[in-house]
């Protein structure tokens, strides 16, 4: 078959099997099987299709059928405008977190301590620090998987100069383990897993059946780990320091509340794309001792 066919019969496995962007997707599977963009797709829909890249084309039309994220089959995602691999280890980045970068772009300054926590693929992190110069960075996650992504991708940025001077480290940790008692940040980001146990059923498969639990509970109510975030930050804020964290669009009121709570103020809650509350920042007050 051509590309025009192959395409063609792609989308149509991938409707059947109710995925939502059939076309796009068939389309995205070719152009990194083939390695050619969509441009030439189009331009020349009569090129053949080598048998290899047909057969390669089956295989992940029928994983994608299976609901199985595109970001997963190709190891690819954009962010930020940059591409990160993934895989099933680690939370995709979405388009939404995009906001809790941009947000923590207009405070964060060149030379900035950061501390990302629950840091996943490490895109958060490393976004911040490729589009700022200097900072120096540390991402932890509990998950020691998760810390090996982060690992590969801050190497290919490292590799082209994308850290701009900067050093990011990623460790295994539970939250603040492995911070030592007074090391200070000037800036602390999250987004941490934030939706209620009980909703996760509901989820799309995408997210339900292929990425990581601990990506995404937070518990009962869903607030777990900003509570935990919360209580000691303050511990590891320099005073004045801003902490920034992504939330789920009904859990303004109650981060907001938290983070009263342990002692922070000029707090602001930012919406996303969609007008949805998306980022929560505030601002650190010195701990009393």
């Amino acid at each position: 078959m051509n590309y025009r066919d192959t395409i063609r019969t792609g989308e149509d496995r991938l409707s059947s099997a109710g995925i939502t962007e059939a076309a796009l997707d068939a389309r995205l599977l070719l152009e990194f099987i083939t390695g050619h963009d969509r441009n030439t797709l189009f331009v020349y829909p009569d090129t053949p299709v080598s048998d290899v890249d047909a057969e390669k084309y089956e295989e992940l039309i029928e994983k994608r059928s299976k609901h199985i994220p595109l970001q997963q089959l190709t190891g690819s995602c954009e962010f930020m405008g940059m591409d990160f691999f993934v895989n099933d280890k680690v939370l995709i980045p979405r388009q939404d977190s995009e906001c809790l970068v941009e947000e923590a772009m207009r405070y964060v300054s060149d030379g900035s301590d950061i501390l990302d926590l629950c840091t996943g693929s490490g895109c958060l992190l490393l976004s911040l620090m490729h589009y700022k110069n200097g900072c120096r960075g540390i991402g932890i996650d509990i998950s020691a998987d998760a810390v090996d992504v982060a690992n590969i991708n801050r190497d290919r940025l490292e590799e082209t100069g994308g850290l701009n001077g900067g050093r990011a480290d990623f460790i295994v940790g539970d939250l603040y383990d492995g911070i030592a008692p007074d090391r200070k940040f000037d800036v602390i980001i999250s987004n941490p897993p934030y939706i209620r146990s009980a909703d996760i059923a509901e989820l799309m498969p995408e997210v339900r059946d292929h990425e990581p639990l601990l990506a995404l509970d937070g518990g009962d109510d869903g607030l777990i780990f900003y509570r935990r975030i919360a209580v000691s930050a303050p511990d590891h804020l320099v005073r004045g320091g801003r902490i920034f964290l992504e939330i789920g669009y009904d859990q303004a009121e109650d981060v907001t509340r938290i983070l009263a709570e342990a002692g922070f103020y000029d707090i602001n809650v930012i919406k996303d794309f969609g007008r949805n509350d998306r980022v929560i920042l505030a601002r650190c007050a010195p701990r009393r001792v």
